[in-house]
């Protein structure tokens, strides 16, 4: 897993025209499967799935995220909420702020493992 600024990453996306969010979008969801020791979906074929179904899949895939940071977050020990609906719900308003709490999370997760 991979430590990202936030801040960079929205820039970014906002700067390649959303390219970069797609990218962003491969790495959130190979990472959180890293995180929950799950290999369900890659983020490639995430990405794909959602563009074939017009971004249909985004909603089930930002739930999943949010379930699988709770799974992450529950084999370490730390308390988990129900990221999954909160997730869901922020992919619907705007994605990138879904992506921006993903990495947070996924951050967070990352110094916990290192300390």
């Amino acid at each position: 897993m991979k430590k990202r600024n936030i801040a960079l990453s929205i820039i970014f996306t906002l700067i390649t025209c959303g390219i970069y969010g797609l990218y962003w979008f491969v790495c959130l969801t190979d990472e959180t499967n890293q995180a929950a020791g799950e290999q369900k979906t890659t983020g490639v074929m995430a990405l794909i799935f959602t563009l074939i179904t017009c971004g249909i899949y985004g909603l089930y895939w930002a739930y999943c995220c949010g379930e699988k940071i709770d799974k992450a977050k529950a084999n370490r020990g730390t308390p988990a909420s129900n990221g999954g609906v909160l997730y869901l719900i922020l992919y619907i308003f705007g994605g990138v702020i879904a992506y921006a709490l993903i990495q947070h999370e996924l951050n967070k997760l990352i110094e916990q493992d290192e300390a």
